[in-house]
């Protein structure tokens, strides 16, 4: 049994990026832990209704993976960046003290919204071996309408090393991201559930499987 942590910017980037994986985990007997960094305020102009819709979602998501624990820090959307990112790490790093996750899925670094790419400068930082000696294995996620969106130059560039087989969670993984009706669009809108479907076939046809999820592998201990 291992544990496993998913650390989402947003709420939504855990199932784009590393749903069918997660379900995987779960069938395998790992525990899996979700860390949501931000969310909605009425200071930043969202309504009560809003934040109760928002909160009302976490926890369907929540539900429908069965999670083992759902930490939501809850700082505000699209203001990551003037965040202290020393407060910021040590937010996390608390939280991966408590769980100790022997595996780490992570934002992309250069995703093209600045909360991810501060979010994975935190993480990247809270995750040295010598201070968390558990930590096994990190890996950068692929968000769509995110990682496809990086600056389009090598050193940018999203090379995936690890695929995982998601043939037998595909199904699973569409209904939860059907959750997340209001941030999804049609056809050329990148976030929708035909293009999530291709890539994951996409990336199945790289590794011989049906669907399959695609990360990069930042650190593997053995």
């Amino acid at each position: 049994m291992r544990k496993v942590l998913v650390i989402s910017v947003h709420p939504d980037d855990e199932t784009l990026g590393a749903g069918g994986t997660l379900l995987k985990h779960k069938s395998l007997g790992d525990k899996i832990f979700w860390l949501n960094i931000t969310g909605i305020h009425e200071e930043q102009g969202f309504t009560k209704d809003d934040i109760f819709y928002r909160n009302t979602i976490l926890n369907k998501v929540a539900k429908a993976y069965e999670f083992d624990d759902v930490i939501d820090l809850n700082l505000p959307t699209m203001r990551i960046d003037t965040y202290p990112q020393k407060d910021l790490v040590e937010k996390i790093s608390n939280v991966i003290k408590i769980i100790k996750p022997s595996i780490l899925y992570i934002p992309f670094k250069d995703d093209v919204h600045t909360d991810h790419q501060v979010v994975f400068k935190a993480c990247w930082s809270a995750s040295k071996s010598f201070r968390y000696p558990f930590i096994k294995r990190v890996l950068m996620m692929e968000t769509i309408s995110e990682t496809d969106f990086a600056v389009p130059i090598q050193s940018s560039w999203f090379i995936p090393n690890v695929f995982i087989d998601i043939t037998d969670y595909m199904d699973k993984k569409i209904e939860i991201v059907k959750i997340y009706e209001k941030e999804l669009g049609i056809h050329p809108f990148p976030r929708n559930l035909d293009n999530i479907k291709a890539l994951a076939t996409y990336r199945g046809s790289m590794c011989n499987t049906k669907y399959a999820e695609s990360f990069m592998l930042l650190k593997e201990i053995l």
